[in-house]
């Protein structure tokens, strides 16, 4: 990794090279500022934060910023080569206000909302609009009341590149939240979004950079993929080669165009929905997830909130416990909560069999939410389902016991489903489970000497225990017996 002292230099070079590049200026009949195509009308800027505004403006030109929150004023100088930054000071969420720069010549923002900003990142599962894939459960209703003016949606273009890039490309400026622009928007955003805003009046802004059957390794920087013994060297060779790839499971390809764009703008935090394109290398992702974010908090010299979505269950319901490169991968981004500042939404129960893209998108994004509310905007409310703690043997039965038990645990169904159990000779027999107070004890009648317990270990598993919140559990296992996605 770098040093701050590095990247602070890394930082200075990216906005000097983006002077260079071609830059879409706020619609005015002569202004000479241009901005970059981050800020428009109807952006959110972090509330109660220094965001950082940049653009261009003749070399050596002062350019006289005016916030109209406060009617306070920042001059700055561009430098030689006609290039600007800034830092703002924003109050406390509200809107909507007006941003000006003026070098002699004036352009304005409007509608500018100050509010909470998330990055909203991943492969197709995070892409998905409401009407993508198949559209999302209740679509004509969901879009119809999809009118939402203090969320506000911006929408990165899908591009590669082997350098960094400084500028990204943008189907469009900030939109206002409505049914004409939420159908294409990710509809995992917009869900997590509408919950938060429904318990909280906060403006939200996302910001949507995903792209369909990526692997992580693609939104990784190649400085950190160099910690990474097995990318050591297609990172250098990656970054002697200049132009957009037409593969996007190229290492740091999506980082480069998709992600280093959009830094330094101040944000809250991140959502993320991807790990499919990973599964053949669960055991990899246990190193490659957390570094991916640490990357981006490094890069943005903020430890932003990062929420994550465990994979939903897919593929066929098989009739015995068998190993599974889809549990092996869920165990990586469960073991990912050990970074600080993380959450996970499970989402074991709301997949389909058939379909990789499933259409309940709706608790997806909903149980993101709870994280936030929780951890970020302080609500007293559960957001997550119960976490394997520890084990105890006891004789022919093992006791399992969880964190997040909010309420105590519940079977939803007769019987607990989903738990498996071996002995030493690691062959794993379905369970027999109950619940005893705020424990779990398992066992079978074809185990004496158990030793280890599954629990939805499978890629499309059969499984029914939530705490009294509603919170389904996360699949777990108990051993550390070697897997088949090494």
């Amino acid at each position: 990794m770098h040093s701050s002292k590095t990247f602070r230099t890394k930082v200075n070079l990216a906005f000097l090279g983006w002077g260079l590049l071609a830059l879409i200026s706020v619609k005015s009949a002569s202004a000479k500022v241009v901005l970059s195509p981050l800020f428009s009308d109807n952006m959110v800027l972090q509330q109660k934060d220094k965001v950082a505004l940049w653009g261009k403006a003749e070399p050596n030109k002062k350019v006289l910023i005016t916030t109209s929150w406060n009617q306070k004023k920042y001059t700055v100088a561009a430098d030689a080569n006609g290039l600007w930054k800034a830092k703002v000071t924003t109050p406390k969420a509200g809107g909507p206000y007006n941003l000006t720069f003026n070098d002699g010549e004036t352009t304005t923002l409007k509608e500018v909302l100050i509010g909470e900003v998330w990055i909203c990142s991943g492969q197709s599962n995070m892409e998905m609009g409401l009407e993508g894939y198949g559209k999302v459960k209740n679509y004509k209703e969901e879009v119809a009341a999809a009118n939402f003016p203090t969320i506000r949606l911006l929408k990165v273009e899908k591009g590669t590149s082997t350098q960094q890039l400084t500028e990204a490309k943008f189907s469009e400026g900030w939109q206002v939240c409505s049914p004409k622009t939420v159908p294409q928007f990710s509809a995992v955003a917009y869900f997590f979004a509408r919950n938060i805003q429904q318990h909280h009046n906060v403006p939200i802004g996302l910001i949507q950079t995903a792209y369909s059957g990526t692997p992580a390794q693609s939104w990784v920087s190649g400085e950190a993929l160099e910690a990474i013994p097995s990318y050591g060297t297609v990172v250098k060779v990656i970054s002697k080669q200049a132009g957009s790839p037409k593969d996007a499971h190229i290492p740091s390809v999506l980082f480069n165009a998709m992600i280093n764009p959009l830094i330094p703008y101040g944000i809250r935090g991140v959502i993320w929905y991807q790990g499919e394109s990973n599964d053949k290398k669960a055991q990899q992702y246990k190193t490659l997830f957390p570094l991916l974010i640490k990357d981006w908090r490094d890069r943005w010299n903020n430890q932003f909130h990062f929420y994550y979505v465990q994979l939903a269950n897919f593929t066929e319901v098989l009739d015995k416990p068998v190993e599974s490169t889809w549990a092996e991968l869920r165990e990586a981004q469960l073991q990912t909560l050990q970074v600080p500042k993380t959450g996970m939404a499970v989402a074991i129960d709301i997949g389909e069999a058939k379909d990789i893209h499933p259409k309940n998108k709706q608790d997806v994004g909903s149980r993101l939410a709870l994280i936030a509310r929780s951890e970020v905007y302080k609500e007293k409310v559960a957001y997550s389902g119960p976490i394997y703690k520890r084990t105890k043997v006891k004789g022919d039965k093992i006791e399992l016991s969880f964190n997040h038990v909010e309420g105590g645990l519940q079977a939803k169904g007769d019987t607990l489903k989903g738990f498996a159990i071996a002995g030493a000779d690691k062959h794993f027999y379905w369970a027999q489970a109950k619940i005893e107070g705020d424990r779990i004890v398992v066992w079978s009648n074809q185990v004496k000497v158990p030793v280890a317990v599954r629990y939805a270990w499978a890629n499309n598993p059969i499984c029914n225990l939530y705490n009294k919140a509603g919170l389904p559990a996360s699949p777990f296992r108990t051993d550390n017996w070697k897997g088949i996605a090494e």
